[in-house]
């Protein structure tokens, strides 16, 4: 696992962590859905950059 994997997955999971708080405060639903577009992207980034793929 190199710097660049780690940091993704590390963003991701912050951001899956803002998308709970955001969702127990009753932010807007739009707000919601690109937190967890970016949440998603920067997980799938990070699991993608692994070395156990190739």
């Amino acid at each position: 696992m190199n710097g660049l994997s780690t940091i993704l997955i590390v963003v991701g999971l912050f951001l899956v962590g803002g998308i709970v708080s955001f969702v127990k405060q009753k932010m807007p639903a739009s707000l919601i859905a690109v937190l967890s577009i970016g949440a998603a992207m920067c997980l799938v980034a990070g699991i993608m950059r692994l070395e156990v793929w190739s």
